[in-house]
């Protein structure tokens, strides 16, 4: 099977390919595609095909998607720009002869009022209306979202949002990327939806134990109103675009819609998510 993976050059779409290796594809038929090309050189040392392409410009996407059976469609990073770009990318999976797609999109995203849902939202319905079958992941948040602050809280002692007791069902990178690859090496799960999340969902308040218990230093959680906490945020240097769109997901966290951890993606992979704490421990002894 022949297996094309988008943004391959980032940060999950580059560990979709590392798990496809990992779980025994033959690295020709795999193919690397994405726009840096110094990541794409280092991919090509792997023995993958790796060709550089862009979601705008589809002879680049006809090129790297020629061949594949199953393309791996990793969202673009290009917020507001998504659904055009995902079109480009679906006809040109339709022009090469594409018979799946994997498609990474967001937490219940046909019904959710969360931030980042409405270009997910029109994409999958794009996905319906093509004759390529898909499987859409709807992948909940990633642990690795929280570095910054994990760094920021350790530091100062203090985990600073605005997400109440609103919980998080985060989970690994890497295990989201390993779902993908699963089910695009082995054809599991065609045509259907899938909510995938951590096994665990945690607070602010449950981040700051965590992150205590991990480096043995206290840290506390502190919950702020949104106009306070744009203050901080404006205050730190960040543009208003940015500064909306932390406080918008603080909101939507608050109102539950990161919540709701389940064991479908555990299942899928095989073994347990990773934790936040699992992450904050990891991240800790690598700088320690």
């Amino acid at each position: 099977m022949k297996i094309a993976v988008t943004g391959a050059t980032g940060s999950l779409g580059a560990l979709v390919v590392e798990h496809l290796l990992a779980r025994g594809a033959d690295a020709p038929d795999v193919t690397a595609t994405g726009r840096d090309t110094a990541k794409l050189s280092v991919l090509a040392e792997r023995g993958v095909r790796a060709i550089a392409s862009d979601y705008d410009d589809a002879a680049t996407l006809d090129a790297a998607f020629g061949g594949a059976d199953t393309l791996v469609l990793v969202s673009s990073s290009a917020v507001g720009r998504r659904v055009e770009q995902h079109a480009n990318a679906l006809r040109a999976a339709e022009r090469a002869g594409v018979q799946h797609v994997v498609y990474t999109s967001a937490p219940h995203a046909d019904t959710s009022p969360l931030v980042l849902a409405p270009e997910h939202k029109a994409t999958e319905a794009l996905l319906v209306a093509s004759p390529i079958e898909a499987t859409v992941l709807r992948n909940n948040w990633y642990n690795e979202n929280y570095e910054q602050a994990f760094a920021q809280a350790t530091a100062t002692g203090t985990y600073l949002a605005s997400t109440g007791a609103g919980k998080v069902a985060s989970a690994a990178r890497s295990d989201y990327a390993e779902a993908a690859a699963v089910i695009a090496s082995t054809g599991r799960h065609r045509g259907e939806t899938l909510e995938l999340a951590g096994g665990v969902a945690w607070n602010g308040e449950e981040f700051a134990a965590a992150a205590s218990r991990v480096t043995g230093r206290e840290v506390r959680y502190a919950s702020v109103p949104a106009e306070k906490y744009r203050e901080v945020l404006s205050g730190a240097g960040l543009d208003d675009q940015v500064v909306d769109f932390v406080l918008a997901l603080d909101d939507d966290i608050a109102h539950g819609l990161l919540d709701g951890p389940t064991d479908v993606l555990a299942d899928v992979i095989g073994h347990p998510t990773m934790t936040l704490e699992d992450s904050f421990s990891t991240w800790f002894h690598r700088e320690s």
